[in-house]
């Protein structure tokens, strides 16, 4: 592959059509792999000038990120991009067990062979920030340090207790944590000052955003450090919005990218696994706009009896789908449905859910011929998505309201879903009106 910008691993689904919309939106041609590709189907995108692979390390173990998540960034090394990106979730939730992004960035740090790896969490267009190392999220309008965020607080699997990211860091890996706070970056000598942390700390820099100034000063940084220590970096996708103000700066790229509306479409199917009051306001808007909502225990998906359950559920689908109805099938509705902890008491039973709803979707696909579709819950995306024989992703129609959560269209050679249009929505993700918005193809 020639002229790369950027390469990146996304430790879910969800997370790494955020990162490709951010992309494809500002002109950078991008396509989003699900594995490692073959040679022929890297050959089908030899224009992009980003490549992404969509991962689930944000739901998986230390371990696994040992076996699996390293061959996966040593392909991507030799890609040669000049920014090598590993991915994770603005809210950054995470734990030393579960999505440890301290061991991710040890693994990456380890294979580009890089002393100093920087760190960008905030993205004002996610209406994320970080000021001197704390991490604040929107909710309803208002916004919250991330240790309080009404949501993220209490994560079913990684709730976030602290909202200073060098400690929460600390708790992941031995590798020194530096930050280059706000007060740091807007001083005269900011260069220098942002050189000396990095060289006197080497590790991880986390370096703060916390508006479009200091996201543009970030993204000068980037390049600057990247010369000096190489382009292995992690974070949000404010990453990427760092980097394209810089690169818009000196004229590597143009400026934005057009996308027409699609239109709508006379039926689509939504599978959700999101305990997300977001999701739940959302699902109840989508049933008023006309939608049918199926809800599915959960705890059926992945018992002795899952094959009958997911037959079930399929039945139901397709009946509302023949009557012309757009459908949502769901295992919550919000926070108060949650049976996480009757869940987790089922080795794996997180990831097959995700994997029964994807079984679940691909059957209506299949037999209703649907050419539009939905998985609700940045976890359930992860596991889900595979299951449907898709091999890449590229975007369809970026929504500008709702960042983050684009319509995408899918690429390989199973003939029922290469072609599809589908949305991967994390639970925190959209306005309540984004069902319909995305059956109706249009970009507000």
């Amino acid at each position: 592959m020639e002229n790369l910008l950027v390469s990146y691993y996304g430790d879910d689904f969800t997370g790494s059509t955020d990162v490709m919309e951010a992309l494809a939106s500002h002109g950078v041609a991008t396509v989003l792999f699900l594995d490692i590709p073959s040679p022929e189907m890297l050959a089908r995108f030899k224009g992009c000038q980003a490549i992404g692979i969509a991962g689930t390390s944000r739901s998986e173990t230390p371990e696994w990120m040992q076996a699996q998540l390293t061959p996966v960034l040593e392909w991507l090394k030799l890609l040669e991009a000049k920014f090598c990106h590993y991915k994770v979730c603005s809210t950054f939730d995470s734990s030393p067990e579960i999505g440890s992004i301290g061991k991710a960035i040890e693994i990456g740090r380890a294979t580009f062979e890089q002393v100093v790896v920087p760190v960008v969490v905030g993205a004002p267009q996610l209406k994320r920030y970080t000021a001197f190392g704390n991490l604040f999220a929107a909710y309803q309008g208002n916004i919250y340090r991330i240790d309080r965020h009404p949501v993220m607080s209490r994560h079913p699997v990684t709730p976030m207790g602290e909202a200073d990211l060098a400690v929460h860091l600390s708790r992941q890996t031995r590798l020194p944590v530096t930050v280059a706070d706000v007060a740091a970056i807007a001083s005269v000598d900011a260069d220098l000052r942002v050189d000396q942390l990095a060289s006197n700390s080497p590790g991880i820099l986390l370096i703060d955003v916390d508006s479009e100034a200091t996201q543009a000063a970030a993204g000068r940084h980037l390049l600057r450090l990247a010369d000096q220590f190489g382009g292995f970096l992690a974070g949000s996708s404010g990453v990427e919005y760092a980097l394209l103000n810089a690169w818009r700066r000196s004229g590597v790229i143009a400026g934005n990218a057009d996308f027409p509306e699609v239109g709508p479409v006379d039926r689509i199917a939504v599978v959700s696994g999101s305990v997300s009051p977001t999701t739940e306001r959302q699902i109840r808007k989508a049933v008023a706009d006309g939608f049918e909502s199926i809800s599915i225990d959960p705890l059926s998906l992945v018992s002795e009896d899952c094959n009958e359950a997911i037959a079930a559920a399929v039945r139901a689908g397709i009946q509302k789908l023949k009557d012309g109805k757009s459908v949502i099938l769901h295992t919550a509705l919000g926070p108060s449905a949650d049976v996480g902890a009757d869940m987790d008491k089922l080795p794996g039973a997180r990831h097959a859910l995700g994997r029964a709803l994807g079984t679940v979707l691909r059957r209506l696909v299949e037999s209703e011929g649907l050419s539009r579709a939905v998985i609700a819950g940045g976890d359930t995306s992860s596991h889900a998505l595979r299951q449907l024989k898709i091999e890449a992703l590229t975007t369809l129609l970026p929504l500008p309201q709702t960042p983050g959560s684009p319509l995408c269209l899918a690429h390989g050679d199973y003939p029922a879903t290469n072609g599809l249009q589908i949305a991967l929505k994390g639970g925190q993700v959209g306005t309540d009106e984004y069902f319909a918005q995305i059956r109706a193809g249009r970009k507000n």
